[in-house]
């Protein structure tokens, strides 16, 4: 994702949030020669390139977490309201002020949803506006605002389906013989390509825009993708049920494209060609 530059100091880096999108961004700025610490709840997890820092944002007291570049990549323990509003306000709120306290990062990026769209259909990408059609999805909204509140300067990436080691649910589905819904448009995203993303829009030399759309190249019928998944596994393409009208949203990443970023799985053939070979391994 990135390659050590021995001629400049360490960054501080903090990740507020170290799952495992965290983790993978963390473990490249730390190849990369910076300082990293990770902020979660339960730190064994951490690989030893990244500090921890174990506290429950939400409720603990948040030591100070000086930081050149930060990371908010958070999830919710609970898929409700009451977890959604804990973790992306109250344990985001938290997190960031226990950086500003000391240090003012020069980048930042917070990792966002494109659920905020709604149910908008058709091509869609940073110019339109938002149509959050869940409590949720305002929540997350509300946080892309009060993060730029609080770090004017700072990246929402709005990343679109995550896919890759080391979940694999299409595939199961494809294994199942279920292809619901085999019309409706998807957006994906390969997790490295995901962590890549926020690596780069940190230490890229030219100051980025304040918000990107992170999804790959091609947004597909989830029909087209199952099918292509059957036959890489030499299955019988599962049944279509359901609507196979076009339906649904595509995601487009020209900006992020533009940036200079380069996906290393620019399509879900790629992707789930890299999946699927690393399957049997994790079996």
């Amino acid at each position: 994702m990135t390659t050590s530059e021995p001629d400049r100091s360490p960054r501080r880096v903090v990740l507020i949030g170290s799952g495992d999108l965290g983790i993978r961004v963390g473990t490249a700025l730390a190849g990369a020669g910076d300082d990293v610490t990770g902020v979660r709840r339960t730190i064994a997890a951490l690989p030893e390139q990244i500090r921890g820092v174990g506290v429950d944002l939400a409720v603990d007291d948040v030591p100070d977490l000086p930081a050149d570049l930060l990371v908010i990549a958070l999830a919710p323990d609970q898929r409700d309201e009451e977890g959604y509003r804990r973790t992306y306000l109250e344990a985001m709120r938290r997190g960031v002020d226990a950086v500003l306290r000391s240090s003012t990062p020069g980048r930042s990026v917070l990792v966002s949803s494109t659920g905020v769209y709604g149910d908008l259909q058709g091509d869609l990408d940073e110019e339109t506006v938002p149509e959050p059609d869940s409590t949720r999805a305002e929540i997350l909204l509300e946080a892309e605002r009060r993060f730029h509140d609080a770090l004017p300067s700072g990246v929402v990436l709005r990343l679109s389906g995550l896919y890759g080691p080391p979940g694999g649910r299409l595939v199961d589905q494809v294994r199942r013989g279920e292809n619901p819904d085999p019309g409706r448009w998807t957006n994906r995203m390969h997790r490295d390509d995901a962590a890549a993303a926020i690596v780069h829009l940190l230490t890229r030399p030219a100051a980025p825009e304040r918000l990107y759309i992170g999804t790959d190249d091609e947004p597909s019928p989830a029909g087209a993708v199952r099918d292509f998944v059957a036959d890489e596994l030499g299955l019988e393409r599962p049944a279509p049920t359901g609507t196979t009208e076009p339906s649904g949203r595509r995601m487009l990443n020209a900006r992020l494209r533009g940036s200079g970023f380069q996906l290393r799985y620019p399509t879900f053939r790629e992707g789930y060609r890299a999946l699927l070979r690393e399957e049997p391994r994790r079996r």
